[in-house]
């Protein structure tokens, strides 16, 4: 009997040891006393549970215990897992705005002043027929992003589709560490309930979310909450700033600090060979690799080494023991007396040469593969066509250019970041300096269109033609990229919407300047509809798309949008494109593009010439949120005094910005038969010029009148412009609204 208990005993002493072995090789989590886990969420040590568990009071994590099972909390924002490699995972709310009742809405904002939004591993979505959403910055930060979800009907839209058709998705600018969503909808969803009564927006992990036709219909989706990745890191000092201060310094023993990106804080992980929590004395623990890798080879003996492992070969055998070598074996007694020196020496002349041999081989294989793909791109681009329309090219600039892709590669230092011009949603602007040190902009288009190759080398020929004072020449192109780049003429002086809207802008535009800007902008456009070979409708008109030399004349660019017309029709259906706030809204409607779509978007760059103001402010009122409706209000009211520019508004002039107030309300009527071509508001505005240069030509006001000019204005000049003549639709290539959200002057 006491033999059995003395047996019982041993065992249960080693089982003993083993469990105690077990638990010191586990990691620590927590620091020690405090709580390693709330619920189903393990709380690594910098964040804690409060008193010294955490590092900062910012790391702080509430378990709140009335819930079965407990739930943490970061401030107001649920936590369902924290990662020592700086990543914390919460649950966001849904905004939504419901038009079926009153005052049935809800705006959501976050603030984290610690942490940010993880800018690649988040994206902000809508949810609507009729949407309008907006995120924009909540403490500061001076940032805003959105985009705009229309449809017609539930069954226009499709499941898991999120590009615009009852969903639409954007991405999350850099280091946003706030957020206000607010939601917008341009028709009160009147003609889509009650099929979709609600617009929702949130910020949510990418692919956390799959759209649903379904979430149009029901109030359910108010109450949703999805996850969202956050960044953290310690301090706001670099490694080498905060090693200064070791008794503060978060990272221990057998780790290694890691700066984050702007070197404003740091993290800490643990060295290879190691695994833990770095932030805790003796948190990173060696990894036993003969256990958990067995990395030696058949009969080597592993021996674990801290951070490392050593594979030897047991008595009488020789070899590498790593299963990456050759191995242990019994030394070969009858080997070659052959000098070992001279063998290994040639074998590593054999080596050298041989890799010497395929490296030249793979460098000659990938030019062929480059030369046969810059030959397949130029094909597909229409470069045969091209060439053979050069060819019999009378009357054509002989300045005109077919550009390599080193040329351009060298031009731009390989379209380096530095190079970059503007960015918009067709393309990539960069700055060029030639062979000759020619200054050229070239633009990299984003995606390209295989079936439209022939309409594209026509445009090309065309926009060759143009020799207009006032319009971006094309000096020539390269086809021998995945998409075409077009290479343009180098304009110094930015563009009219930095010179307007900008607060840095050290230049000062006077009304006599804008005038003289808005006549020759006119005089461009007359041309491009009337007087080039075949009509061309630009389609994207807007501040950002006038350029300003050095004399402030104005070049009209961008023609990535542009359309030809063909003599013998007056209209064309094309996709709706073009920028919110300036798009024809008969256009919109109906898909026909006409002449007067230009007019239209014209109309309102005079207007933000008049005002100062930007086409789209959200903080305007929400009625008064797009400039075209504004105005024409304004104007309906006799007060458009209230929103002239008050830099250029004076005594001498205020006859002259009211009939160019008349001409661009006359140029935004809804019905595009009721507005005046180009040409016409080209005279138009030369008359207004040249009575401003000759006031000797001016009737004198008789005093009723100078009342009318410097107090009300009449109201004979309603022309029944309406809200419906403000047009929205989308960018020219991501189906995206370019958003101008900064305020108004």
């Amino acid at each position: 009997m006491g033999s059995i208990r003395s047996v019982v005993l041993m065992q249960l002493m080693i089982l003993l040891n083993v469990i105690l072995t077990v638990k010191a090789s586990t990691p620590a989590v927590a620091k020690p006393g405090c709580r390693s886990r709330c619920g189903d969420v393990i709380i690594p040590y910098p964040f804690g549970t409060g008193g010294d568990c955490n590092i900062t009071a910012g790391f702080f994590i509430n378990c709140n215990t009335s819930f079965i099972p407990h739930k943490p909390f970061l401030g107001d924002f649920e936590v369902i897992n924290i990662s020592t490699d700086g990543q914390l995972r919460t649950l966001s709310n849904t905004s939504y705005d419901c038009y079926n009742t009153p005052w049935n809405r809800l705006f959501y904002y976050f603030l984290l002043s610690e942490f940010s939004i993880n800018n690649t591993k988040n994206k902000f979505t809508a949810i609507g027929c009729d949407t309008v959403a907006v995120m924009q910055d909540f403490d500061g930060q001076r940032y805003a992003t959105g985009c705009l979800s229309f449809c017609n009907n539930i069954t226009d839209v499709s499941n898991g589709s999120c590009s615009g058709v009852g969903c639409c998705q954007t991405s999350i600018p850099k280091d946003v560490r706030s957020y206000n969503i607010s939601l917008g909808s341009p028709f009160n969803h009147t003609y889509v309930l009650p099929e979709n009564p609600c617009s929702y927006a949130f910020v949510a992990e990418i692919d956390s979310y799959t759209f649903s036709a379904s979430d149009l219909r029901g109030f359910e989706f108010k109450s949703r909450q999805f996850p969202i990745i956050l960044d953290w890191k310690i301090g706001h000092n670099s490694c080498n700033e905060a090693n200064m201060d070791v008794d503060n310094f978060a990272c221990k023993e057998h780790s290694k600090c890691v700066d984050s990106e702007n070197n404003s804080g740091y993290l800490c992980k643990c060295l290879e060979g190691y695994e833990g929590n770095p932030y805790l004395p003796n948190g990173c623990q060696d990894i036993n690799e003969c256990e958990s890798m067995s990395p030696c080879n058949g009969t080597a003996i592993c021996t674990n080494l801290p951070g490392t492992y050593n594979c030897s070969c047991p008595g009488g055998y020789e070899g590498d023991g790593k299963k990456s070598g050759t191995g242990c074996s019994l030394p070969n007694k009858d080997q070659s007396k052959t000098s070992p020196l001279i063998a290994a020496l040639g074998v590593a002349i054999g080596f050298l040469g041989l890799l010497l041999g395929i490296v030249l081989w793979c460098w000659m294989l990938r030019q062929r593969q480059i030369s046969k793909l810059r030959e397949a791109n130029f094909q597909q681009n229409g470069g045969i066509l091209l060439r053979e329309q050069l060819s019999k090219r009378q009357g054509y600039r002989e300045d005109v250019k077919v550009f390599t892709a080193e040329e351009l590669e060298k031009a731009t230092n390989n379209y380096n970041e530095s190079r970059i011009l503007g960015q918009g949603g067709l393309g990539t602007v960069y700055k060029g300096i030639l062979a000759d040190n020619q200054i050229v902009a070239i633009k990299k288009s984003i995606i390209g269109d295989p079936s439209q190759v022939e309409q594209f080398i026509n445009e090309i020929m065309v926009l060759y033609k143009i020799n207009h004072r006032n319009v971006v020449k094309l000096l020539g192109c390269c086809l021998e990229t995945q998409v075409p780049l077009l290479v343009y003429e180098y304009i110094t002086n930015r563009t009219l919407f930095h010179h307007l809207h900008n607060d840095d802008a050290t230049s000062y535009l006077s009304w006599e300047t804008r005038l003289r800007i808005a006549t020759e902008t006119a005089e461009a456009l007359s041309y491009l509809h009337s007087a080039a070979s075949i009509p061309i409708i630009h389609r994207d008109i807007k501040l950002a798309n006038i350029l300003l030399d050095d004399n402030y004349t104005p070049k009209v660019s961008d023609f990535g949008a542009s359309r030809l017309i063909p003599s013998d029709e007056a209209q064309i259906t094309t996709i709706v494109q073009g920028t919110f706030g300036y798009l024809d809204p008969e256009y919109m409607l109906s898909s026909l593009l006409t002449e007067k779509s230009d007019v239209y978007s014209y109309g309102v760059v005079l207007m933000e010439l008049l005002t100062g103001q930007k086409v789209v402010c959200f903080k305007r009122p929400e009625e008064n949120r797009v400039l075209p409706l504004y105005f024409t209000s304004l104007m309906k009211e006799d007060r458009l005094l209230d929103i002239l520019d008050p830099r250029v508004l004076n005594d001498e002039n205020v006859e002259q910005l009211m009939e160019v107030a008349i001409l661009a309300r006359r140029c935004v009527r809804v019905k595009g038969e009721e507005r005046p071509t180009m040409k016409e508001v080209a005279h138009e505005l030369a008359g207004l010029q040249a009575i401003a240069k000759h006031p000797w030509s001016k009737s004198n006001l008789v005093s009723e009148e100078s009342e009318y000019l410097l107090g009300k204005f009449p109201s004979t000049y309603d022309d029944g412009v309406t809200s419906s003549s403000i047009g929205m639709g989308y960018d020219s290539i991501n189906n995206k609204i370019t958003f101008e959200l900064e305020g108004a002057r």
